[in-house]
Parts: C-alpha cells; sequence; structure tokens
C-alpha cells in the first residue's frame, strides 16, 4: 500500500508544559472558578453549568481522529491570546467582576489549544470551547433587570391565556388577581430557569446540526421566544388551574412538576423545529447524519504512519506567563479592600428642618436577599402633616456581586405601574424622577446613587464609576437613596414634587456622615 496518512503524537516533554500550564491556570482561576460552582449550586437557572466542562471535553474527544491526523503548527498568536486574557482577569481580581475573571478563563482555553495545535488544527476545538461561555452567569445586577422584565412580560401573556379561556382577570404588576385568589409572579417564574438551560441546549443542537449556517442561527436565537412564550402559557395555565380547583394547584410538588414539563416541551418544540427546518432548501439526509449522531470508528494504525509532534516553544512561553499571572493573584489577594469609616444609620436624625421622623424595620429575609450592610427606612412629617418615606441602603464592598437594587426594577414587582420617568436636577444633585400609579393610588419617588463622595442618577455611569475605583483606590462601598411621596387627591403632582424636592435639599447635607466621601 502506498500513500500513507500521518498520525501524529504529542511528545512527553509537550504534556509535562501543557499539564503545568493546566495548574497554574487553576491555581490563578481559582476564586472565578470558585465563584462558578457557588452559583451553579444556588441557583437553578445556572444548574446546568456543572454539565458543560464535561460536554466540551466529549465534543473534543469526538473529533480525536480528526485532530489526531492533523499536523499541528503552535502559533504564537496563542501567547498573544493569553496575555490579553491574563490583563482582563488581573482587572477582574482587582475589581472583583468574576465574569471577567471567568471570561478571561475561556480565553486562555483558547490560547493554550492554539499555543498546541495552532489556527487549523485549533477549529475542531474551539466551539466546545466556547460552549463554555454558557455556564458563566450573569452579573448580579445585569440578572435582576433581565428578570424583572421578564416578569411583567410573562404576567401579560399570561393573563392573555387567562383571558383567552374566558375567565376574568385583572393584572397589577406581577400580580394576577382572579377575584377570590391572587397570584404573584415571583422572580422565580421569570423565566431564567429555562432561559438560560435552553440557550445552552440551543447552542449545543445547533453544534451537532450539520445543516446551512443560518439554520443553526435560527435554532439558537428562537430559543429566547420558546421560553418565553411557554413560561408565560405555564403561568396562564396555573391560573386557570387555581381558577377551577384551588391555590394548592400554584404549591408544592405540582407547581415544580409544571415547571418540569413546560422545559421538557420547550426542548420538544426546539426539536420539532429542528425537524422542520432540515427539510428546507433540499438536504437530505438520514437522521443520526443530520443530528451528529454518529461516532467515529478508531483508526488502524496499520494504515498510517506514526510520528510525534515537536515540542511547543509558544506553550512554554504561556506557562511562563500563567507563572507570572498566579504571582500576581497571590499578591491581589492580600491586599484587603478600604472600608472607610462612618455613623451606622440607626443613628440616623429624626429631625431634618422642619421634618420630624419615625423609623421602621425591613424584615430580615428581605434585608438577607438585599445583601445590604447597613440601612434606614422612615417616615417624616413636616407642619402640614406631608409624609416623605426616606430609605437608603449602604452596601460597604460591591466587589462580590452585591449592590443596591434599582427602583425602576422593584417597582413594577410590588404591582405598581410606571407611568413616568425622567431625570432632573436639584441644583448639584441629579435625581430620577418616576410616577407610580397602582388603582387610583399614586407616587412620586426620587432616587439616586451616592457612591465614594459621588451623586449619580445614571445606573451605568454608577457601574462605570465602581470598577474605576475598585482599581485605583480599592474602594466599592456606596448607597442608594430613595424618596417616597403620595400625591392626594387634593393635590397635583407639582405639589408632590415641590414636596420632595425641599425635602432632598435638607436631607442632602446629612447623608456624608452615613455614607463617606
Amino acid at each position: 500500500m502506498t500513500g500513507k496518512h500521518n498520525i501524529w503524537r504529542i511528545n512527553w516533554p509537550t504534556w509535562g508544559w501543557l499539564v503545568v500550564a493546566l495548574i497554574l491556570m487553576t491555581v490563578a482561576f481559582w476564586s472565578g472558578i470558585n465563584e462558578l460552582i457557588v452559583r451553579w449550586d444556588k441557583q437553578e437557572e445556572y444548574s446546568h453549568g456543572y454539565l458543560l466542562p464535561f460536554l466540551t471535553l466529549y465534543f473534543i474527544w469526538q473529533k480525536k481522529n480528526t485532530i489526531i491526523q492533523s499536523e499541528f503548527s503552535p502559533s504564537w498568536w496563542g501567547v498573544a491570546l493569553i496575555l490579553a486574557a491574563l490583563a482582563i482577569f488581573i482587572v477582574g481580581e482587582v475589581s472583583a467582576l468574576f465574569i471577567l475573571t471567568q471570561y478571561a478563563l475561556i480565553m486562555v482555553l483558547i490560547g493554550l489549544a492554539l499555543t498546541v495545535m495552532g489556527w487549523t488544527a485549533c477549529k475542531p476545538v474551539l466551539i466546545p470551547i466556547l460552549l463554555l461561555v454558557f455556564a458563566v452567569p450573569l452579573p448580579y445586577f445585569l440578572e435582576v433587570s433581565l428578570s424583572a422584565n421578564l416578569q411583567l412580560l410573562s404576567s401579560k401573556l399570561g393573563v392573555y391565556f387567562i383571558r383567552w379561556c374566558q375567565i376574568p382577570v385583572y393584572l397589577e404588576g406581577n400580580v394576577i388577581d382572579l377575584g377570590d385568589y391572587k397570584l404573584q409572579v415571583v422572580e422565580a417564574c421569570s423565566g431564567l430557569r429555562y432561559l438560560f438551560p435552553l440557550i445552552s441546549l440551543g447552542f449545543i443542537c445547533a453544534y451537532m446540526y450539520d445543516v446551512a449556517f443560518w439554520k443553526r442561527l435560527i435554532v439558537v436565537l428562537s430559543t429566547i421566544p420558546i421560553t418565553i412564550l411557554m413560561n408565560s402559557f405555564r403561568i396562564g395555565m396555573i391560573g386557570v388551574l387555581v381558577d377551577n380547583w384551588g391555590i394548592e394547584m400554584a404549591e408544592g410538588f405540582l407547581h415544580d412538576f409544571e415547571g418540569w414539563i413546560v422545559f421538557m416541551a420547550c426542548f420538544g418544540v426546539l426539536f420539532i423545529e429542528m425537524a422542520l427546518l432540515s427539510k428546507v432548501g433540499g438536504e437530505h439526509k438520514s437522521f443520526s447524519q443530520i443530528f451528529g449522531l454518529y461516532q467515529e470508528e478508531p483508526l488502524d494504525p496499520a494504515l498510517y504512519t506514526i510520528k510525534e509532534r515537536s515540542t511547543s516553544y509558544p506553550l512554554i512561553a504561556s506557562v511562563i506567563a500563567l507563572t507570572a499571572s498566579a504571582l500576581i493573584v497571590s499578591s491581589i489577594e492580600k491586599r484587603e479592600e478600604i472600608i472607610p469609616p462612618r455613623t451606622m444609620f440607626p443613628e440616623f436624625p429624626m429631625q431634618i428642618g422642619s421634618w420630624s421622623g419615625a423609623q421602621s424595620a425591613i424584615d430580615d429575609t428581605v434585608t438577607k436577599y438585599l445583601g445590604l450592610t447597613d440601612y434606614v427606612l422612615a417616615d417624616y412629617k413636616n407642619e402640614n402633616q406631608d409624609i416623605v418615606n426616606f430609605y437608603s441602603a449602604y452596601y460597604e464592598s460591591q466587589r462580590k456581586g452585591q449592590s443596591p437594587h434599582s427602583p425602576r426594577v422593584c417597582i413594577p414587582g410590588g404591582g405598581w405601574q410606571i407611568t413616568e420617568i425622567n431625570r432632573i436636577d436639584l441644583g448639584n444633585l441629579p435625581v430620577n424622577r418616576i410616577v407610580i400609579k397602582k388603582e387610583e393610588h399614586t407616587q412620586l419617588v426620587y432616587y439616586w446613587f451616592q457612591q465614594r463622595g459621588r451623586q449619580l442618577a445614571n445606573e451605568y455611569l454608577m457601574k462605570w464609576f465602581l470598577f474605576k475605583d475598585a482599581l485605583v483606590i480599592n474602594r466599592t462601598d456606596g448607597a442608594l437613596v430613595r424618596l417616597t411621596t403620595a400625591v392626594r387627591q387634593s393635590e397635583n403632582i407639582a405639589d408632590a414634587d415641590n414636596r420632595l424636592k425641599a425635602f432632598a435639599l435638607q436631607v442632602n447635607p446629612v447623608l456624608p456622615k452615613f455614607i463617606p466621601n
């Protein structure tokens, strides 16, 4: 037999350098890896993350015949990618933005593949490594915002389904009022528990789906509307069941079982979509070929020439870079965040100008959920018996993802509808102004973020300064300040505006004692 092909084997020195690189990477990135495991464990919407590393390894193993027949050409671009990833990683470690360290980890894995295999041979492993992106949780502030918007959308669509079933129903924010029963679409019912796993599943299916790229793209993108519609259907169905058979239809095992059924239904819809798309465009392949349900046969060594790969010098350079990053991380971990001295909120004055206040308390379960360090909640009255509710939540550190919850996100969850929102300036104080309504009740809300000497209304600008200050001055403390007043039937919105403006200007000079500059 002539013209034998080659089977390439990695030599022992290269295996040794690769093992050292992976150990150093694990040591350096351990805080980000540990945070991944914590989020996978305590948040159901990310529990699928446990499976994704194993699926990545399986998909790479599935391509083993292609890999061992490829002549590797180690690329120095892999070293460049690793250095860029390590720069992002160090920034993430200093600022404790875990999403940066976790994405940097994936970049390092791709970089290592390039240093060993090169661009051409790396292609079979690139998509399996990118699958790990779906194991990285969203930052808490983005997750809260997305969850709140999904709650509102799912509630509205669920109510449409209930009304379609000829059942009278009223929706107040996330509260579905059936008359005898009221159902609240809580954060756990927003659909995130389906969305993240289904997007991951859609990506896996698209990877295995041996059809045109545009069909694969449709499969991945369609997971979003499928999740929203099926979750809304679930909410509507629970409403119908509760209306007919009582509130126990929305509780306990039955509630959880309905969730499992809906997720399996989402997968079924996705599978049917793939089957239909495979019929479009004249691609005639068997079921196993279309869905990648086949395994390569082992290669017969007698038909191939076995050769040994040379040692990769870019890989050795990567080991040196990872060693340096591990040393930098050890020094960063010894850098304690600065927690400035302050007066605790229980000592907040109950007499501010002409306003007299009385403090109240928040339930312990709520404060634990908010993750705040200290807070004040008080109702202030003036000589005209006008009432302003004052609330401020202080966080001594926002490094671990805990940060003030935006009223713009939280207000709709209480059944209030935001009818107007804009930004105003009270002198040098920027304020978010929100008008909210529930039935015949109207309230006016002012809020801003006070963080390390800055007063900000823009929430994304606040996140930028949080990131900057974590790097530059090693501080992430800050607070939310919120003022609320009811608009009485006998007054107009301008009267409420004047009331909040007057109180805000009087309370503002008091705040730095409790919220350090």
